[in-house]
């Protein structure tokens, strides 16, 4: 398939992506990379890379050819019938990677039957952390994103519905992009009312946000701050593996079996969670680690350290050494879309 790769990787086409349904379509240009599919903006900036091995195919036969990523059919991409060159090329790579994959039969089942049983076999001996390892390296990135919205859905329960607004949900996005030098992937943000924590990471890249965040400051570093202190904390505090951790080895096995998690494991992680319960005895990230996130992502961390304590006393160092203490690079976000960021649960 390398030479195929070779063939089409100086192939341009423009079409039309939209990361989420909320959002409107934008104008982009798409090229073959790397096993990638690249997605740039009108000045070359990239906007995102899709796996190749991982692309689906919405319409097959219809145009415009519409393709989206396996397991987020919300972000979509559209080729118009004129770039035909392009979807040709596309599906030619997509036959040639199916061509590739293992077909099933007899012996695929007996190897998952066999893995399975190793694993069951495993698991009466080693402690119930290995399987948790076990089970967050076999899972596909689809797997961990179904995993978060499903924990995301019992997390209403306990949170209200998420405030959802097609023009504040684009303001999310250009908040979670602002956050792009620290968040390693795709970040989704979702605002909610009634939690006790601030802020909480969900397996697959998603974030619950508390819509006070919004409502009781005045200036969006705050928010920021605490989607910073975040994505800090998941980096040595994988959500998967607190989810799986508090799951137990049973219903470890059953995802494995499966790939679904029962609703009570859900439910009463979503409980801890959003209750705080969980964090309580999670070590702090230190504010060293801390203040280099805020000088990366060009954010000021004053307003943070006041938030987390209003007296400044136990955030000092983030306010003596805030990298920016004039004002920072650039806003976090332009003051109308902070404007509509603070009224999205209104109504």
């Amino acid at each position: 398939m390398s030479t195929a790769l070779r063939k089409y990787q100086r192939l341009e086409a423009t079409a039309l992506w939209r990361p989420t349904p909320e959002e409107q379509r934008r104008e982009v240009i798409v090229s073959i990379g790397d096993a990638t599919l690249v997605i740039t903006d009108m000045q070359d900036r990239a906007l995102t890379h899709w796996s190749l091995p991982a692309l689906q195919r919405a319409n097959p036969g219809s145009w415009p050819a519409l393709y989206h990523p396996d397991g987020d059919s919300g972000e979509t991409l559209e080729l118009a019938e004129g770039e035909e060159e392009m979807v040709a090329a596309i599906e030619k790579l997509r036959a040639a990677i199916e061509k590739r994959r293992p077909r099933p039969g007899r012996l695929r089942w007996w190897m998952m039957g066999l893995s399975l049983s190793s694993v069951l076999a495993v698991g009466v001996f080693w402690l119930p952390g290995a399987v948790v390892e076990h089970t967050i390296s076999v899972l596909a990135p689809s797997q961990k994103r179904a995993l978060g919205e499903a924990l995301l859905a019992e997390a209403e329960g306990f949170s209200g519905q998420r405030c959802q607004k097609p023009a504040q949900g684009a303001v999310l996005t250009r908040l979670a992009e602002r956050m792009r030098p620290i968040a390693p992937n795709t970040l989704h943000i979702h605002v909610v009312r009634d939690s006790q924590v601030e802020v909480a990471m969900l397996p697959g890249n998603l974030m619950l946000l508390n819509s006070r965040l919004l409502e009781d400051y005045e200036v969006p570093d705050v928010a920021a701050g605490y989607i910073l202190a975040e994505l800090l904390h998941a980096q040595s505090n994988d959500p998967l593996h607190g989810l799986l951790s508090d799951s137990g080895m049973l219903a470890n096995l059953q995802l494995l079996a499966t790939s679904t998690l029962d609703a009570t494991s859900l439910r009463n992680h979503a409980e801890a969670l959003l209750s705080g319960t969980r964090g309580a005895t999670v070590q702090p990230t230190p504010h060293e680690a801390l203040l280099m996130a805020f000088r990366t992502a060009e954010v000021k961390s004053t307003p943070y350290a006041y938030a987390v304590d209003l007296s400044g006393e136990t955030t000092l160092a983030l306010i003596e050494a805030d990298p920016f203490p004039q004002a920072a690079p650039r806003p976090v976000l332009s003051d109308a879309d902070w404007l509509r960021l603070q009224a999205i649960c209104e109504g």
